[in-house]
């Protein structure tokens, strides 16, 4: 009995072993014919496809490195900027110096994060969204599609949808004298190139021609948003930081994060597929790119409305409320799995990142509440 039980095992493997050669063997043929067929050509045209052959690894190679690698990130990048107690509201005046009587005013941290970010996005790393071979994608799939190489370009496309929004509300109602007075040509530029599209490469079908890539419109945002604080600081520009003003900046920010809470609730309530839910890692990613853009925002925001968070004593609520932004940034799953709330054996991320979405707007709509009475 036991010899025939032996045996039977050892036949199942010769088995697998005669299948996986066969595999192996069909896998492996177009390689064997290529390399017959390059075994028979001249010296010129083996060259020639050795070249891009090597061109197409060495591409593949800095496509990967740029994928895998974030240069920059941190998770407590807001204590780099030292704005605890800073003394002074953005466009405040705060002192004339010298015989000429130079003025100095505060210069706006929200402009200071939201050109920083944007340099982080577009010079510490590589665009990857406009990058060729993420448009060229997986043998024509799209990577957004594939589990792989695409966390980063949602994570960066999460932390610009934070810039766009910031820069249309210093365009409209924070860079202006309550939004009745000329709109700021810097400003006005800044937003212009950070809506351009985000997949621009050097060439593209339509129109059809050479065109400007994505990232140096956003690196010419970066100096439109830094020229602004500069003449903020020569008190020749304006950041009106009323109350109303921030309570706008607010219900702007709750309503985008509540946007990204609706699209994590649809994928998480309608796709269940755990870790092999290609789509899931996008949605995460995104969503923890603009918890990481805004955590800097409200941070600014704090040291831009300075007066008005004292007058309506908000630091506690505040500090609560940043803390909450910190706690969503320790969710960084090696790998994001989409499964059922009440599952025991895959997690889901969704959802988990969907609860810090929330548990976030609800703090900003307090805030928001406490202002407004």
């Amino acid at each position: 009995m036991i010899g025939w039980i032996v045996d039977f095992f050892f036949h199942m493997l010769r088995l697998l072993a005669r299948l996986l050669r066969r595999a192996f063997s069909w896998l492996g043929w177009p390689f064997q014919a290529l390399r017959r067929w390059y075994a028979r050509r001249g010296w010129i045209l083996r060259t020639t496809v050795a070249g891009v052959v090597l061109l197409f690894l060495g591409l593949y190679g800095y496509f990967f490195w740029q994928t895998q690698i974030w240069h920059g990130f941190d998770p407590d990048y807001v204590r780099a900027y030292g704005l605890e107690g800073r003394g002074v509201s953005a466009g405040e005046q705060v002192a004339a110096t010298g015989d000429a009587g130079a003025r100095t005013c505060g210069r706006s941290a929200i402009t200071d994060v939201a050109a920083d970010l944007t340099d982080f996005n577009v010079n510490e790393n590589a665009w990857i969204t406009s990058m060729l071979l993420y448009k060229l994608g997986f043998f024509g799939l799209d990577w957004d599609d594939t589990p792989f190489f695409d966390n980063k370009a949602s994570f960066q496309r999460g932390v610009n949808q934070t810039v766009r929004r910031t820069a249309v509300e210093l365009v409209d109602a924070l860079g202006r004298v309550r939004g009745t007075s000329q709109i700021d040509s810097d400003l006005q530029k800044a937003r212009e190139n950070i809506q351009f599209s985000e997949d621009a490469w050097y060439f593209g079908l339509n129109p059809f021609g050479p065109k400007t890539p994505t990232p140096s419109f956003y690196r010419t945002a970066i100096t439109s948003l830094r020229s602004f604080n500069d003449r903020l600081e020569r008190c020749e520009a304006v950041f009106d930081a009323r109350a109303d003003n921030l309570i706008q900046f607010l219900d702007r920010v709750a309503n985008d994060l509540g946007s990204t809470s609706a699209i994590l609730r649809e994928r998480s309530e309608n796709y269940n597929a755990g870790w092999f839910d290609t789509r899931a890692d996008d949605r995460f990613w995104f969503a923890y790119g603009q918890l990481y853009g805004y955590y800097g925002m409200l941070h600014a925001a704090r040291a831009d409305f300075e007066d008005v968070v004292a007058q309506r004593s908000l630091e506690s609520l505040w500090e609560t409320t940043e803390d909450q932004f910190r706690a969503a940034l320790d969710i960084t799953p090696a790998i994001v799995s989409n499964g059922r709330e009440a599952g025991w054996i895959m997690p889901t991320h969704l959802a988990t990142m969907g609860f810090y979405i929330l548990r976030v707007r609800s703090n900003l709509v307090e805030l928001r509440q406490v202002l407004d009475r």
